[in-house]
C-alpha cells in the first residue's frame, strides 16, 4: 500500500469514533425537552422583528434565534428554502447559523427536504452530512418519494459521520394523503415506516439516527392506516406545534405510546415572541412545559 494511504488510514484510526446522532439526540430530549425550534425567517417575521428582507436581517433573526434558544430546545431546524431565496449570501448565513449551533452545542436539523437517485443523492449526502462540508448539520430531512433506498447515499454516510436523517413520512399538507396514503393498511407511509424501523437496526442504543416526519397534526391517520411507531426506535419529528395548531395534548392524542420518541417542533408560535432575548426564551420554557405536562 502507499505510504500515504498508509498514513491516512493510520490518521483515520487516531480519530475517535463519533457517538451516534441518535444517541446524541436522546440525550439531548432526556436533558432539555422533547423540543426543536424551527429557524423560519419568513419575511413577515423579519418584519415583525424590525428586519429588513434582506441577508443582514437573515444573519441577526438566525443567529438571535439561536443564541436565545440554545441552551433549552434539544434541536434547532433552520427552513433551507428561507435561506435559498436569498441566493448564494443566504447559502453563507446558513453556513454560519449551522457553525452557531454547533458552538453552542445545539443539535441541527437542517430542513432541506432532498431526494434523488444516483449520483445526485450522493453529492445531496456529501453536501448535508459530510465531515468538512460547510452545510454539514447534525442531520437533514430527506424526501423518499423516489423509493426509499434512493437515499441509501445518504443514509450510508449519515451513519460513517455519526449524523442522522429525518425521512417525510406522514405530511400533514392535504396534498400528502394523495401519495402516502394510498394503500390502506399497506399504504406508501407504512412502506417507509417500516423501512426506517429495519434501518434502525445497525444502531444501538436508546434511538437510531433515522427518524421520520410525521405531522403534528395529522390526526387519526396512524390509527386509519395501522400504523405502529413503536418498532422504529427513531425519534419523530412533529412540525406543527403552536401557530398550526397542534397542541401538546394533540401529540400525546396522535402519537399514544409513541410520545416519548417525539421531538415536537415549533416555528412561528415561539418566533413571534421575538426580537428580544428573554422574550423568545420565555416563549421557549412556556412551550417545554407545555410537552413536559403530564
Amino acid at each position: 500500500m502507499p505510504d500515504s494511504l498508509e498514513a491516512n488510514k493510520a490518521q483515520d484510526a487516531q480519530q475517535p469514533v463519533r457517538e451516534s446522532f441518535g444517541s446524541r439526540l436522546a440525550a439531548a430530549m432526556a436533558a432539555r425537552g422533547p423540543l426543536c425550534v424551527g429557524i423560519d425567517p419568513h419575511p413577515q417575521l423579519l418584519a415583525s422583528w424590525g428586519l429588513n428582507d434582506d441577508v443582514a436581517g437573515l444573519e441577526r433573526f438566525s443567529l438571535s434565534v439561536v443564541e436565545a434558544v440554545a441552551s433549552l430546545a434539544a434541536a434547532v431546524k433552520p427552513q433551507v428554502a428561507l435561506y435559498e431565496r436569498h441566493g448564494s449570501a443566504g447559502m453563507a448565513v446558513l453556513e454560519r447559523t449551522l457553525a452557531a449551533a454547533a458552538d453552542a452545542d445545539v443539535l441541527s436539523i437542517a430542513d432541506a427536504k432532498r431526494g434523488d437517485i444516483g449520483s445526485t443523492m450522493a453529492a445531496y449526502a456529501d453536501a448535508w452530512l459530510r465531515d468538512g462540508s460547510a452545510l454539514a448539520a447534525d442531520s437533514v430531512t430527506l424526501s423518499p418519494y423516489l423509493g426509499f433506498e434512493s437515499l441509501r447515499p445518504a443514509l450510508d454516510l449519515a451513519a460513517q459521520n455519526g449524523r442522522g436523517v429525518f425521512v417525510l413520512a406522514l405530511t400533514s399538507n392535504p396534498e400528502g394523503k394523495s401519495v402516502q396514503h394510498v394503500g390502506g393498511s399497506n399504504s406508501v407511509a407504512r412502506g417507509i415506516v417500516d423501512a426506517a424501523a429495519a434501518e434502525n437496526q445497525r444502531y444501538g442504543g436508546v434511538l437510531g439516527s433515522v427518524g421520520l416526519v410525521v405531522g403534528a397534526t395529522i390526526g387519526s391517520a396512524l390509527e386509519d392506516l395501522d400504523i405502529d411507531l413503536g418498532p422504529v426506535r427513531g425519534a419523530i419529528l412533529a412540525p406543527g406545534l403552536g401557530a398550526q395548531g397542534a397542541t401538546p395534548a394533540d401529540l400525546r392524542a396522535t402519537f399514544g405510546a409513541a410520545y416519548p420518541t417525539v421531538l415536537a417542533t415549533s416555528s412561528r408560535g415561539i418566533l413571534a415572541a421575538g426580537p428580544t432575548t428573554a422574550a423568545l426564551r420565555a416563549a421557549t420554557q412556556e412551550t417545554l412545559d407545555g410537552l413536559r405536562a403530564e
